[in-house]
């Protein structure tokens, strides 16, 4: 089998992701550059714990002509090569339905990165609007948002997308944009607790403690 260790590499970062609650069942998908001319894409519709490295395709990165595998690709594909083929110096894109960081995308609003998280997310939190999965509707919009110095975006009413040089800084990224989600959101559900209704307000306070981990009194 041509590319298994890439291929391996593409099982593994999605058991790693589902581990940390970024995928369930078939929700989610990664691309990893082999070479200049081939990447490896998720396969469509199948478990990831279930899936092999035969499943794994890949893919001529040119013209998405798939070229090994069992499975049949990703219907995002083309929103990864999208990326990987604007920004050359990256290596991994992965898309999530995660928890938090997809409730921040259903504000549609642009995101300002806080300096700590700027170094593995950029600058900013750019959003793509929305259009049905794996259409060429939703990649040509992704493609018309990609930033040469941004490495993370908000899909509206489609979760996220990140992207690094290799797949450790690609997954610190997807970890790090959960955590900012999970504190603007918290800042958010706070700011209006203080305003609300009593009944509203503890509400909203039952919302925030879920949100951070920690059990309603």
């Amino acid at each position: 089998m041509k590319h298994e260790p890439q291929r391996q590499h593409v099982v593994d970062l999605c058991l790693e992701l589902s581990r940390r609650g970024y995928f369930a069942g078939t929700g989610g998908n990664i691309m990893l550059r082999i070479d200049a001319e081939h990447v490896a894409v998720t396969p469509s519709a199948i478990d990831y714990h279930a899936m092999t490295a035969a499943d794994v395709c890949v893919l001529r990165l040119s013209d998405l002509q798939q070229v090994e595998g069992d499975g049949t690709p990703s219907v995002e594909s083309s929103l990864h090569a999208g990326v990987l083929r604007g920004r050359p110096e990256m290596d991994c894109s992965i898309h999530t339905h995660q928890p938090v960081a997809s409730a921040l995308a259903l504000l549609g609003e642009e995101i300002a990165v806080p300096e700590q998280w700027q170094a593995t997310l950029g600058p900013r939190l750019p959003v793509v609007g929305y259009a049905p999965s794996g259409s060429s509707w939703l990649a040509l919009k992704f493609r018309r948002t990609v930033r040469r110095d941004v490495n993370a975006y908000l899909m509206h009413n489609h979760g996220i997308l990140c992207c690094g040089r290799d797949s450790a800084a690609a997954m610190q990224a997807v970890d790090d944009l959960e955590a900012l989600a999970r504190m603007l959101l918290s800042q958010r559900i706070a700011q209006r607790a203080a305003s609300a209704s009593p009944a509203l307000g503890k509400a909203l306070q039952r919302t925030h403690d879920a949100l951070n981990g920690r059990s309603a009194s």
